[in-house]
């Protein structure tokens, strides 16, 4: 599984993972339960690729904020995302310490958090993260 392949899907829950591209959209996989489906160009799909977060100096991508979590939990599940938006705070200030705090809102840590744990359960390969990323930079 790609990191520069999975996409979340508004209004569906979970991570999916691009299997392949149709006419009229892309067939899916669902990285927790497996199941395909297809997406059709009406839906609003992002792929987490191309999120980054909010810090004070610059914008630092999605992809090294799951891999600073990875780090911090070794690999396993970090906290839930039900977790009160206090203890999100605090515990994404020790993964990111200089995310900004004005325009990164509590939903949007749920979220990352959330995509983390999805990410764990599908036994997604963190060390990865960084492969994909030096290789975008050679291409460049």
């Amino acid at each position: 599984m790609n990191f520069n392949k999975i996409i979340a899907v508004t209004g569906k829950p979970g991570l999916f993972e691009i299997l392949t591209q149709t006419k009229t959209g892309v067939i899916v996989r669902a990285i927790d339960t497996g199941k395909r489906f297809p997406i059709t160009a009406t839906h609003n799909v992002s792929l987490l690729e191309n999120i980054a977060i909010y810090t004070y100096e610059e914008e630092i991508p999605l992809a090294q904020v799951m891999k600073n979590i990875a780090e911090k939990e070794d690999g396993k599940e970090a906290i839930s995302h039900k977790e009160s938006a206090n203890k999100l705070l605090a515990y994404f200030s020790e993964v990111l310490p200089n995310f900004d705090a004005d325009r990164v809102y509590p939903s949007n840590i749920k979220k990352v958090i959330q995509w983390y744990n999805y990410m764990v359960k599908a036994n997604f390969d963190f060390s990865t993260l960084n492969k994909s990323e030096a290789v975008a930079e050679e291409e460049e």
